[in-house]
């Protein structure tokens, strides 16, 4: 494989082709795949109950810069071109599957956190609806035991005297830069920046990441709880899903926090409805995204008008934008999100002035924040996310991310209570 001069890759590929053997498995119906998962480097896709967890590593790519999405999808294609792969099982998901989470920019890594990452996992679990199966992935003669280390699952303990602390920028001086921003946008420099902003949490000892992810899955299901190299969250935004020529993109764009009053929060979802700010804010996203699929379709449907999305904390308008792809046998799912990222819900408009802004004036690096988190099979089919409401682990330390839309008549004040509902489900994830 050849790599441009922006992009920088370091392989860990057996020499050997990939032996993958995927099997059904017989799961009590109401057994948690996290539950069965050990402490050797988790990934974790789950959403009501469903998706892939896995554990180990068989292969990966750890590439970084602009040709990010191409070095590992080049990657992938050859590794899959050269694989041994025996399955029982005909679901989304068997077979030869790959994690991956990648950086929100183009700039080069200047550390882990930033990179970009494609594993293959020794041992994955997975299910959907009533089937389960047990895939195991190793060299040629190295499948035996690989099925055992799920019996080295153990109940990860709760975090130990956690602390928050803010992070790059505390509240009065984030707000200074959403008020810099706001002037950028009426003087008619861009429609929309959507800047973010940290928060970081010690505790006294390591935490184990399978503790919020558990929390995160009892508490969010209707969001894709995921951990992959570090990452972590439960996103509720899907950059794509790509299945059998089909393909769905949930675009979420205009935030209000819940208040835990069922009737007011009714009210409250009627006046985001209604809101000329965050329509205007909605209406970039879905354009962005519509735009970006439109070269892969040979039909699409763009709702009109968004719904309101009711999470635990906030409500989001959302829409969902779907698709019959015409060269699913060219294109993979990696590619459609490498056409996605950034889209406007996550970056600006217009996109390329929204990110050089970001930039310059949000202080902090971002490394995977609102960069595409998700998974990828052998044929090219796969769920990629957004990783919002998401945090990055080492050791003792999480860095908590959030982030808001930013439009002609935001208000900072406004917009930092914004981020503060949304820091609640990681936020909340790290308690007992």
């Amino acid at each position: 494989m050849t790599s441009g001069p922006s992009s920088d890759v370091s392989q860990e590929t057996p020499i050997a082709p990939l032996v993958v053997r995927t099997v059904e498995l017989e799961l009590p119906p109401d057994a948690s795949l996290l539950d069965l998962l050990p402490e050797d480097h988790p990934v974790t896709w789950l959403r009501h109950g469903n998706g892939l967890v896995g554990c180990g590593v068989a292969a990966q790519i750890r590439t970084s810069g602009a040709r990010r999405f191409e070095d590992a999808n080049d990657w992938w294609r050859d590794l899959t071109a050269r694989a041994i792969v025996r399955s029982d099982v005909d679901e989304p998901g068997s077979g030869l599957v790959a994690f991956g989470t990648f950086a929100f920019s183009d700039a080069p890594a200047t550390g882990p956190a930033g990179e970009s990452v494609l594993i293959v996992p020794e041992v994955i679990l997975g299910r959907r609806g009533d089937t389960a199966w047990l895939t195991t992935v190793s060299s040629v003669g190295g499948l035996d035991q690989l099925d055992r280390r799920l019996e080295l699952a153990t109940t990860p303990p709760a975090p130990v005297d956690v602390s928050f602390t803010d992070g790059a920028l505390n509240g009065e001086q984030w707000m200074s830069v959403v008020a810099e921003a706001v002037g950028r946008i009426n003087a008619g420099d861009l429609e929309k920046v959507v800047l973010a902003r940290d928060l970081v949490a010690t505790a006294a000892e390591p935490i184990d990441v399978r503790w919020p992810l558990r929390r995160l899955a009892e508490e969010y299901p209707t969001c894709w709880t995921f951990h992959v190299d570090g990452i972590f969250g439960a996103t509720p935004e899907l950059y794509v899903r790509r299945e059998l020529g089909l393909v769905t993109s949930r675009v979420l764009a205009g935030t209000i926090r819940r208040t835990g009053d069922d009737a007011r929060d009714l009210t409250l979802a009627a006046r985001l409805a209604r809101s000329s700010k965050d329509l205007e804010e909605h209406e970039y996203a879905v354009r962005s995204v519509a735009d970006a699929l439109a070269p892969h379709c040979s039909s699409m449907n763009v709702p009109e008008a968004p719904f309101v999305l009711h999470l635990p904390n906030v409500m989001h308008l959302a829409t969902d934008v779907t698709g019959v792809v015409h060269d699913s046998a060219t294109v993979t799912s990696l590619e459609l999100v490498a056409a996605l990222h950034p889209s406007a819900a996550v970056g600006g408009t217009p996109t390329p002035v929204a990110t050089e802004l970001i930039a310059q004036i949000e202080g902090m690096d971002r490394g995977r924040y609102a960069g595409p988190v998700g998974w990828m099979d052998a044929d090219g089919d796969g769920e990629w996310g957004i990783a919002l409401r998401s945090a990055t682990i080492e050791g003792n330390t999480v860095r908590l991310y959030a982030g808001c839309g930013i439009v002609a008549d935001s208000d900072p004040e406004a917009e930092l209570a914004e981020t503060q509902g949304k820091f609640v489900p990681v936020r909340d994830s790290l308690s007992r």
